[in-house]
This record gives structure tokens, sequence and C-alpha cells, in this order.
């Protein structure tokens, strides 16, 4: 897959316990960028942060249940990240979603042997 130099990262920050269809929200979207041929795409679980309430979400010893902060990064050229965006409005009614550009150095798989 060829992705032009200027591509684009989407970032979408919600919580642990968000659910879509009663499933882990984090992991329907990757399921859901994958399926669109998106480039890449990785959730990364937080240990600490709040969002727009202020409410403090942490990964204290006693508190391993609690809903910690994950953030899916999603990179790809500007018109998909377009057409997926639309996708994730129906899907992340709370949470956070920004764009950045990105300039792609790199972007490879190893050759199959």
């Amino acid at each position: 897959m060829k992705i032009p130099a200027a591509g684009q990262l989407l970032r979408i920050f919600i919580g642990e316990q968000d659910r879509w269809k009663g499933k882990p929200l984090y992991e329907e979207i990757v399921l859901l960028a994958r399926k669109n041929n998106m480039a890449g795409a990785t959730a990364i679980k937080g240990f600490m942060g709040f969002g727009c309430k202020s409410h403090m979400h942490t990964a204290k010893l006693l508190r391993l249940s609690e809903d910690l902060p994950v953030i899916i990064e999603i990179v790809d050229s500007e018109d998909k990240i377009n057409q997926f965006l639309p996708l994730l409005d129906i899907m992340v009614p709370e949470g956070l979603i920004t764009l950045e550009k990105a300039n792609i150095v790199m972007y490879r798989g190893a050759k199959e042997q």
C-alpha cells in the first residue's frame, strides 16, 4: 500500500469502558479501520488522564477496575481519514477526536519469504 508523504494522523480519546454494540469501543474502531483498509491503527491504554468533565481516571493499585483512558491513532491519507470520520461520528458519543498533519517518512512491511 502506498501512502502519500503528506498524510494525516487521527487521534480518538475515549474511555476503556466505552462500548459499541456491547463490545469495547476501542476494539471496534480498530477493527473498522482495518475493514476500511486504513494504513494502520493502534489502541493505546493510558494510566492516568481526564477529559471534559475533569473526572480523573487513574490506574492506582487499589483501583485496577477504573475506566482508564484509551487513545486510538490511525494514520492514512487525508482523503481516507475524511471518509472515516462520519463512521466515528456515529460510534463515539463522548470523547475527543483530533487531526494532525503527518509527514510519513516510511511505510512498508517486511517482505514475505
